[in-house]
C-alpha cells in the first residue's frame, strides 16, 4: 500500500487544502494545488523518495516549502487583481475595442505577465488589426499608461502597466532547511 500519492482517486493536493481548511477553521485562500501542479515532478520525486522509507522528516519540510510558496504565490495573485483593477478603472472609456482586448488578453497572465512581451505582431493577431493600426494602437496605450514599452522598432515588447510581483520559489538545501 502506498502511502503518498494518488491512489483510488484520492488526491493527496486536495486532502492537504482540506486539511488546513479545517485546521483555520474556516477556508483558505492558498494556492496550494496550483503550486504543487507547477512543481509536480519535485512533488512527485518528494512523494517518491518519502515512500522509500519511513522517515518523512524531508516530505515534511518539502510541504512546509511548498505551503510557504503557495502563500506567497496567492499574496502575489491578490497584490496583482487590486493593481488591475485599479488600471481598468483608471482606464475605463479611454481603449477602443482592439486595445481593451489586447489588455484583457495580457492581463489574463497574472502576475507573472505575458511571457516575452507583447509585440506589434501579436498584437495584430490578437486584435485583427493591420500593422500600421497596431502600432498606433500600442503606442496609444503607452501614452495612456496601460503599457510600458521596452526595446526599438522590430524589438519593442510591450508589458502591462501593472507592477509584476511573480512569486519566488522556496527552495531545500541539502540539509532540508528552507530558502
Amino acid at each position: 500500500m502506498r502511502i503518498f500519492g494518488r491512489r483510488k482517486g484520492i488526491s493527496w493536493r486536495a486532502i492537504s487544502e482540506k486539511a488546513l481548511a479545517q485546521c483555520l477553521g474556516q477556508p483558505t485562500l492558498t494556492a496550494l494545488s496550483a503550486t504543487i501542479l507547477i512543481r509536480r515532478r519535485a512533488y512527485y520525486e518528494a512523494l517518491e523518495a518519502a515512500s522509500k522509507d519511513s522517515e518523512i522528516t524531508p516530505w515534511l519540510g518539502w510541504f512546509a516549502g511548498i505551503a510557504i510558496e503557495a502563500q506567497r504565490r496567492t499574496e502575489a495573485r491578490v497584490e496583482f487583481l487590486i493593481d488591475k483593477t485599479r488600471l481598468e478603472d483608471r482606464l475605463r472609456g479611454q481603449l477602443n475595442e482592439r486595445q481593451e482586448k489586447a489588455l484583457v488578453r495580457m492581463l489574463r497572465e497574472g502576475p507573472e505577465g505575458f511571457k516575452g512581451g507583447l509585440s506589434a505582431g501579436n498584437y495584430a493577431a490578437i486584435t485583427g488589426a493591420s500593422a500600421a493600426t497596431s502600432t498606433r494602437d500600442l503606442a496609444d496605450m503607452v501614452a495612456k499608461g496601460a503599457l510600458t514599452r521596452a526595446g526599438e522598432r522590430r524589438h519593442a515588447r510591450y508589458f502591462a502597466g501593472v507592477l509584476l510581483r511573480p512569486a519566488s520559489p522556496v527552495t531545500l538545501d541539502e540539509r532540508g532547511d528552507l530558502h
